[in-house]
């Protein structure tokens, strides 16, 4: 691109760097901020773009030391040092002692003690023998004095080079300076990097070309209601536009798809009636599978497929009577009609604490304070040994619920499945498969079509055992349902993996919507 196009596409910043600047003149920031009037941000950006186009090059880099100014030094400045405004109290109401002072002057008693102390070593202040601050004599000390002219010297950009300090001055600042916690002092020590640039022979061949074409920097780059209003635009020169450059990018805020739809969810269900559970974590395996009638020795319950906890290893106590008659009913059937599953129960292996690893466990924590009628319902985590794949994970989310009441039946149940499956999930195509489950009987699993993966199950349901309700006190039949709700997810987002319900990129995050 020749220099007459470049020219045109350079920031009023650039271009008022390069018309201001001759070819062998040193450009620092400070002779920017003086003569330029930008501000740090610009000089940093303006330099940063020219370095880029070749129009500027480094010359030199030095360290420099400089004292800026402090909250606590801009109040000195404008209001007064401590020894300042003690001084000038005295000259105006007399002695008073330190407290007094303090108070007086709105100041912490240590700031008034550190203040006098100093003064009295430069012989300015005394004490009498009431304790009272006296003024020797109606002056200031010479600290006083380099103080306020270092207070002074700050100017509208409020720091002090080092360089420009005499050794007294210098002394004088090692008193009321700090490099780190300066919070308490006037100034904060910093150290600062300053680099020298000079224009190469591209920026040279720039200015040229900015003056030739009358470009100064101070175009109008954008056209106000104001201007228009006031005239102020006429006789002014425009930035001129290119109609080919992509607009700046618009990223509203919106939330994570899968958080609104697990809202969704419950939005729905609890417009139904249903009043939501929750729980911890950690469980214990007598409520995540003793109290659901899953023997102690079922191939689900191994350390391959659940997570033990290590400290503590064991709850310290289960809750009676629900711990005894779940112990009967494993062993013989207890007062259910069944004969159990005929095992000596460990009532220490059931106290052993674990990563949930089914949502359902809730459901059977609910039934012993549940009402009759009822339903109840919850999002819960659940953590699962398995292999991780596009439909699989090792710590998943469930939806779980429970109706209870003396006319539900498996038509009901069957008609909650359509819903999730159907209004909750989008599945199009849906199947009911008889299943098996230690804790309900009949059992049935639903299976939905995703259109890229095929059939896959959607998670399993049934109406509980006696085995599993009446040792925790309920007499009616209650449905209940464990559906893996990321699968519904999967299948309303219409995404093909699992994994993509929690990916780090944020674009697939922020893009994704429902097919």
């Amino acid at each position: 691109m020749n220099v007459d196009a470049v020219i045109r596409t350079l920031h009023p910043l650039e271009v008022r760097v390069l018309r201001h600047f001759s070819a062998d003149e040193e450009i620092t920031t400070d002779r920017m901020i003086d003569s330029l009037g930008f501000n740090l941000g610009q000089c940093n950006q303006a330099l940063s773009w020219l370095t880029a186009k070749d129009c500027v090059t480094e010359k030199a880099r030095a360290q420099r030391v400089v004292y800026e100014l402090t909250d606590l030094g801009r109040e000195y400045r404008d209001r007064g040092t401590p020894e300042e405004r003690i001084v000038g109290h005295l000259r105006e109401k007399g002695p008073a002692r330190l407290p007094e002072l303090a108070t007086a002057l709105n100041l912490e008693n240590r700031d008034v003690g550190s203040a006098y102390g100093q003064m009295s070593r430069d012989g300015l202040l005394s004490m009498d023998e009431e304790k009272r601050v006296m003024l020797n004599a109606d002056g200031e000390s010479r600290n006083m004095t380099l103080v306020r002219n270092l207070l002074d010297r700050t100017g509208s950009f409020e720091t002090i080079d080092d360089g420009d300090l005499d050794d007294d001055e210098r002394t004088v600042m090692s008193g009321i300076s700090k490099k780190r916690g300066a919070s308490n002092s006037a100034f904060r020590t910093a150290e600062r990097e300053e680099v020298t640039f000079t224009l190469t022979p591209r920026g040279t061949e720039m200015k040229s070309a900015l003056e030739r074409a009358g470009i100064t920097g101070e175009e109008i780059g954008t056209l106000t209601p104001e201007m228009l209003k006031d005239g102020s635009w006429k006789g002014r020169s425009f930035r001129a536009y290119n109609i080919q450059f992509p607009p700046g990018r618009l990223i509203p805020g919106r939330r994570n798809a899968y958080s609104e739809y697990l809202d969704q969810v419950k939005d729905k269900l609890t417009s139904l009636g249903f009043e939501e559970f929750d729980g911890p974590l950690v469980e214990t395996e007598f409520w995540n599978s003793d109290a659901l009638f899953m023997p102690q020795f079922h191939s689900a319950r191994d350390i391959h497929d659940v997570y033990y906890i290590k400290n503590p290893d064991h709850a310290r106590e289960i809750e009676e009577p629900y711990l005894s008659q779940v112990a009967a009913t494993h062993e013989n059937g207890w007062k259910t009609g069944s004969t159990g599953w005929n095992y000596s129960f460990d009532r220490e292996f059931t106290r052993r604490q674990i990563l949930r690893s089914q949502g359902t466990v809730l459901s059977a924590k609910t039934l012993p304070r549940a009402n009759i009628p009822g339903r109840y319902f919850g999002v819960v985590r659940c953590f699962r040994y398995d292999k991780v794949d596009a439909t699989h994970l090792s710590d998943f989310y469930q939806t779980e619920g429970i109706v209870l009441g003396e006319d539900v039946n498996l038509r009901t149940l069957l008609g909650l499945l359509q819903m999730f499956a159907e209004e909750l999930a989008g599945a199009t195509e849906v199947k009911y498969v008889p299943g098996y489950f230690p804790f309900t009987e009949p059992s049935v699993e639903v299976h939905i079509k995703h259109p890229v993966l095929g059939w896959f199950e959607l998670g399993g349901s049934g109406i509980f055992r006696p085995e599993v309700t009446e040792p925790l006190g309920i007499k009616v039949p209650v449905l209940a349902w464990g559906l893996g709700i990321d699968r519904m997810a999967l299948m309303h987002l219409g995404l093909d993996d699992l994994r993509e319900l929690f990916s780090q990129d944020i674009e697939s995050v922020r893009l994704r919507r429902r097919k």
